[in-house]
């Protein structure tokens, strides 16, 4: 899908999006493969290149980018709790590759998220200073997905979390050692766990946290067709985790298979034109829950790839955005991830 750029100078910072190399991997994933990882098939090999490629050709003022973690480039002689370590190691190398000027004005991975296994309770400490240590400069906080459904076939046994894990006491043992260090969290669950967050952010009020992707709306396997029926259940859920200042929410993840919008893909070849309507009354709600200084747009590529090209991805968020005022687009696109992952260099 070609289409004109929209606001082509508008300065963005893409706080979202992953590199991996899953080639090696597939194989771990009998036949018939379920429909998540069948997505990532075609980018089973997402490096700098291919990234770079996107970001540089896609006509979007792209001036930096924050990479959030995805289980990849872990280094085992490490040990179990430690090995997401490789994972900032090989990226933090990336962003001084990027850095470096010789392949755009772009700043790649300049926010590091990695990942720490908060199961280890208090030990979770020992992993967030190696953590540090390995991208000083740049890493900001984790992720620790938390995405369960009752379904196996919603997400498939490879990316379930357990139920509740945000309400675990142990977990919780090891959120708390983010606080200590400054360091900030992306929250990552399915629609029907919403209230899980809700409860983790009041429980860790002066803990900055982050609801990736909306909150992932489901739009397939038991929730098809139930998009509808469920949107007010999302919508008092978004309003209420509103409520808690120390969260924000990061409007994208809507063209991942999971949210059935769209149905088709990968590249589903759809315009923005037909891809804003689907998405705004998801993307509005958020802003009028959180506000337009607790939000910020997202490309969470190459996931995001099942319904929109990185060029249309953006165009979209711009047609939703058309009528709010400079200051608003300048807070939603680039100063509001700034802010989060404290990279305020970058804008001032």
């Amino acid at each position: 899908m070609t289409e004109a750029i929209i606001e082509p100078d508008l300065p963005i910072i893409d706080p979202h999006h992953h590199l991996w190399d899953l080639r090696a991997m597939m194989p771990m994933f009998p036949e018939p493969r379920h429909r998540f990882v069948d997505t990532l098939v075609p980018v089973a090999h997402y490096t700098f290149d291919q990234f770079n490629a996107e970001v540089s050709q896609s006509g979007h003022n792209v001036i930096a980018t924050v990479f959030m973690e995805c289980g990849a480039f872990y280094n085992g002689a490490y040990g179990d709790a430690l090995k997401p370590v490789g994972e900032v190691e090989y990226v933090n190398g990336v962003a001084a590759q990027s850095a470096s000027g010789l392949y755009g004005n772009a700043r790649l991975c300049d926010g590091i998220v990695g990942h720490a296994d908060l199961l280890e309770g208090a030990g979770a400490g020992e992993v967030l200073d190696a953590l540090c240590a390995a991208a000083p400069a740049r890493f900001k906080g984790i992720r620790h997905q938390g995405a369960w459904d009752a379904d196996p076939d919603v997400l498939g046994p490879p990316f379930h979390a357990p139920p509740q894990l945000y309400r675990d006491a142990t977990f919780r043992e090891g959120f708390a050692q983010l606080g200590t260090r400054g360091l900030s969290f992306d929250a990552w669950i399915l629609e029907p766990q919403l209230p899980d967050v809700i409860d983790l952010a009041r429980a860790f009020p002066e803990t900055p946290i982050c609801l990736d992707h909306c909150g992932t709306p489901l739009g397939m396997a038991s929730y098809s067709g139930k998009l509808e029926e469920r949107f007010d259940i999302w919508r008092a859920n978004i309003i209420e985790l509103g409520k808690c200042e120390n969260v924000m929410v990061k409007l994208g993840g809507l063209a991942m298979h999971n949210c059935d919008l769209p149905s088709q893909g990968p590249a589903a070849g759809l315009g923005s034109d037909v891809l804003a309507p689907m998405w705004k009354p998801y993307i509005d709600t958020c802003i009028e829950a959180f506000g337009t200084k607790r939000a910020m747009f997202e490309s969470n590529y190459p996931v995001d790839r099942w319904g929109a090209t990185y060029p249309v991805l953006w165009n979209t968020f711009k047609r939703i955005t058309a009528n709010a005022s400079a200051d608003e687009k300048a807070d939603l696109y680039c100063g509001n991830a700034a802010r989060f992952y404290r990279m305020e260099h970058l804008v001032n």
